[in-house]
């Protein structure tokens, strides 16, 4: 006899393929049960993902991740439920590496038509906004979400689940890219982000001045940064060969404390123009440690109330596809199986 887990109303299988990690969950009626990740550390040898060899990770990776979602999901619940007890299959359409994205959607839309069971594309930022709903504290609508990854930097209203309104975007590079390209300069490994955040701690913040673009609106510029990082760095390595280990941990504290100081400049404009007080980050740079405290010194300084997801769904992962998922079922919102992935679709 099966558990009483089935006789739930809605159990989701949720993948996330968009780049290197391959990540199943298991959600029941909004709740996650499992949420088992990859992670590829094949790319740290190149200084960036590969997208041939991030696809055939995939390949490997997929059928044993959702094998340990499933059987973690029962492990936690002791229940039973298998396969053939979902409701839906979930997984990333868009944006992301076509090739990774291909990996996921072809196992989700093989996996539904093999079960009869339906299919929910999601769009990858869409979840990041989303799993500011996975826990408690939840906040309420409409509130802001400031989505900073590798990727984009977005400032997003969410009138509801499914009702997102992007306010502010980045006009060239993503914060991500600025933390890792920056890292690069310092001779720091590949992902340089969490890199510079480990020495920034350890560093003073107003030891060097970089650049920051004076952007009309609420859009973001991260372009003028880097290279005003370079060119800095080219002029003191010419003076001193050995500038940058003498100063790495003043570095890595001047060009996070500049890159979060753009970033929340911004979004407390945002509250300034949308009256919104509800205020949220997410993305893989959400998880930065300077980021998530100076939300919450803007927080109690200008009267926010700020939430911030755990860690673990900061990063890519299949929960934020799985929550956003469940929205979907409750509107029943379904993909037909000729639906298509793709790198750079708009939502």
């Amino acid at each position: 006899m099966h558990s009483s887990i089935i006789i739930l109303s809605t159990t989701i299988l949720a993948i996330e393929s968009s780049c290197d990690e391959t990540s199943a969950s298991i959600c029941v009626d909004g709740k996650i049960l499992s949420n088992v990740t990859a992670n590829q550390t094949v790319h740290e040898q190149y200084g960036g993902v590969v997208p041939e060899l991030a696809s055939r990770a995939h390949m490997q990776n997929i059928v044993p991740v959702v094998d340990a979602a499933i059987k973690k999901a029962n492990a936690i619940h002791d229940s039973q439920f298998t396969i053939h007890d979902i409701d839906a299959i979930a997984f990333t359409q868009s944006p992301g590496l076509i090739g990774s994205l291909l990996v996921g959607a072809q196992f989700a839309k093989s996996l539904a038509l093999s079960l009869n069971k339906p299919l929910i594309a999601v769009h990858h930022m869409q979840a990041h906004v989303l799993a500011n709903l996975i826990a408690e504290p939840k906040p309420d609508f409409s509130f802001l979400c400031l989505t900073v990854s590798g990727g984009h930097t977005q400032i997003v209203i969410a009138h509801s689940p499914l009702q997102l309104e992007i306010i502010g975007e980045t006009i060239d590079d993503a914060a991500g890219e600025a933390f890792d390209k920056t890292a690069k300069m310092l001779g720091l490994p590949y992902p340089g982000g969490p890199l510079i955040d480990k020495y920034a701690q350890q560093g003073n913040p107003k030891a060097f001045k970089f650049a920051e673009p004076q952007i009309p609106g609420l859009n973001f510029s991260f372009s003028g940064l880097k290279t005003s990082v370079l060119y800095f760095l080219q002029d003191e390595v010419k003076k001193d060969e050995n500038f940058i280990d003498k100063n790495l941990v003043d570095l890595c504290a001047a060009i996070q404390f500049t890159i979060i100081n753009i970033l929340m400049k911004k979004l407390k404009k945002a509250t300034e123009q949308t009256k919104i007080k509800q205020v949220c980050i997410a993305g893989g740079v959400s998880a930065n440690s300077g980021l998530r405290t100076a939300l919450k010194e803007y927080g109690s300084k200008y009267n926010w109330q700020t939430f911030i997801p755990a860690f673990e769904y900061c990063t890519d992962n299949a929960a934020m596809i799985a929550i956003t998922a469940h929205y979907k079922f409750l509107s029943n919102d379904f993909a037909d199986l000729s639906v298509s992935p793709s790198a750079r679709a708009e939502w």
